[in-house]
């Protein structure tokens, strides 16, 4: 299945990368493949539980943070990390749409 999935370095995970029509596909290698997808998109909240626990240490740096540079650092850090956690979600909801109309 790899050769259908690529890993995304910014989101932690590996996302679909399918350079054909779906219906190209055999019946067994979609089945194949949106059983892959779904193993992966269980581990999607874990991800994301683990980068919120990153932004609230984060968030605690910079409440005791008086240095000015070090302040705008870690607020874009805290801000990239958001990002990464809002298409993470996008992914998991929108799959899962997509998931459900291909099984019909």
């Amino acid at each position: 299945m790899e050769n259908h999935f690529s890993f995304d370095q910014r989101l932690g995970i590996q996302l679909p990368d399918i350079q054909l029509d779906w219906e190209q596909f055999s019946l067994e290698t979609q089945a194949a493949i949106l059983f892959y997808w779904e193993q992966i998109r269980g581990t999607i909240p874990d991800r994301i539980a683990d980068l919120e626990n990153t932004i609230n240490r984060k968030q605690a740096e910079l409440s005791d943070e008086s240095d000015f540079p070090r302040s705008c650092e870690l607020n874009r850090e805290i801000a990239e990390l958001a990002s990464i956690i809002n298409d993470l979600w996008i992914w998991y909801r929108t799959n899962q749409d997509v998931s459900i109309k291909m099984h019909h």
